[in-house]
């Protein structure tokens, strides 16, 4: 643990509505992560009180989610509530610090929740045990019984990010293709779901293979490849309206690997002529489309940098699949992989320190990272197939998809963070490929 100081809070919600944002204050609690292995921080979570039985059920659904997502990170660690000595009746009772003290809790979460009518409102408070004060006056958000779930997400959040110093992620959503049937048979669709697995609906019907979707920066609308014309073909989605438009018009191409670039206003994505694959970019409100790459290869996979400068692309223009860096605008390309076996589907981390890749070496596939010099190298994950890393809105973690060996074999998406640690299969409904993490919900 080390001092710092709480950082203020800055959250607005879709759908819900701030009640009170009072002033916070200094406080010595905190996680600092590294690249070694961490100790989960203890802390105590008394279930959330619910203030009438109307709210049982809200308040009950609510402690669940937010010890999930905090122990979910590996970074935290509940104490068992049959060890507590302090019961909390009242959300306004002062705290008996040396009763959290005796077992060990170096935070404490207390909450109230309350219904009326169809409108839920959920107010918390977090604690530093040992130093006897709270980490700020609380928080309280108002919104539709239907959003118990991402209030929940809201208050990990805060917790999270007052604990760690870093942004949270637990209010965002994973777009990904959803797989069902045998492999010669398989059926696609694009489906959507909260970051750890619940409330999953689907895009688009099975009818054609889709692949390769993502998220706009602003969570609104999702870029993908459908096979509906018999053809690969980047389309475009709306996600409120689930109209969908295609984006390429160029006769006699193919395109697919689609990407939005960081202001939203434009997609990359590679296009087939004649046996050549290059990397071209539409700005999406003109149409105008401009080449960037003219090599004899297959230029595939771009991923801009954060600031919108760069692109990161994969290319066996070397004589197998490598990783490269150019300027948006195009132009002359610098090589930054040189490990032993092939480099595909880099990703830049939203935080602009790493780059995830997916390697494969001696029969093995890998998920890694490395810095945006090629230097550091870094290798996550190990399996049979293991691919198409995806970044955590923070940065923090990655999630990618992994597939056992067998003729019956389904593949599921599976989460890691960058230290390598807290490995874990994403539930969802059906088999799961190719997921692109979105941004934090406003």
């Amino acid at each position: 643990m080390t001092l710092a100081r709480t950082l203020a809070l800055a959250l607005a919600l879709t759908g819900l509505t701030v009640l009170a944002s009072p002033a916070v204050q200094a406080a010595p609690l905190k996680i600092q992560i590294t690249q070694g292995v961490i100790e989960p921080l203890p802390y105590a979570l008394p279930p959330f009180l619910a203030a009438g039985q109307a709210a049982s059920q809200a308040a009950a659904e609510i402690t669940q989610v937010i010890n999930s997502d905090l122990t979910g990170t590996g970074l935290f660690r509940q104490i068992d509530p049959t060890a507590y000595i302090s019961k909390v009746s009242s959300f306004d009772a002062p705290v008996k610090y040396a009763d959290w003290k005796a077992i060990n809790a170096q935070a404490l979460v207390t909450g109230e929740v309350s219904v009326q009518g169809s409108r839920v409102t959920v107010k918390f408070r977090l604690f530093d045990v040992f130093s006897g004060a709270p980490m700020g006056q609380g928080l309280q958000f108002a919104g539709p019984v239907s959003a118990v779930r991402r209030m929940a997400h809201k208050v990990a959040d805060a917790v999270y990010s007052r604990i760690t110093g870093e942004t949270g992620y637990f209010d965002s959503r994973v777009v990904y293709v959803s797989e069902s049937g045998p492999k010669a048979l398989r059926k696609m669709r694009l489906a959507i779901m909260d970051y750890d697995g619940a409330n999953t609906s689907y895009l688009t019907n099975d009818a054609s293979i889709v692949l390769a979707p993502r998220f706009s920066p602003d969570g609104k609308n999702v870029i993908f490849v459908s096979y509906q014309s018999g053809f690969p073909h980047v389309y475009l989605l709306n996600l409120a309206t689930l109209q969908e438009q295609r984006l390429d018009d160029q006769p006699g191409t193919m395109t697919f690997a689609p990407r939005f670039s960081p202001d939203g206003r434009s997609a990359v994505y590679s296009l087939e002529r004649n046996g050549n694959t290059d990397l071209y970019v539409r700005n999406l409100a003109s149409g105008q489309t401009t080449q960037l790459t003219n090599d004899p290869s297959i230029d595939t996979a771009p991923s801009y940098s954060p600031d919108g400068s760069k692109i990161v692309f994969e290319s066996d223009r070397s004589g197998e699949q490598q990783i490269y860096v150019m300027p948006a605008s195009g132009g002359a390309a610098t090589r930054i992989s040189f490990g032993p076996g092939k480099y595909a589907t880099p990703v830049w981390s939203p935080r602009g320190d790493l780059i995830a890749f997916t390697k494969q070496d001696q029969g093995r596939f890998y998920i890694g990272v490395m810095r945006p010099d090629g230097s550091g190298e870094r290798l996550l994950t190990a399996s049979f197939l293991d691919e198409g890393p995806t970044w955590s809105p923070n940065g923090r973690v990655i999630m990618f998809t992994r597939e056992n060996a067998g003729a019956d074999s389904m593949p599921f998406l599976y989460s890691v963070d960058i230290s390598g640690r807290n490995l874990k299969r994403v539930p969802t409904p059906t088999g799961a490929s190719d997921a692109a993490w979105g941004p934090e919900q406003n």
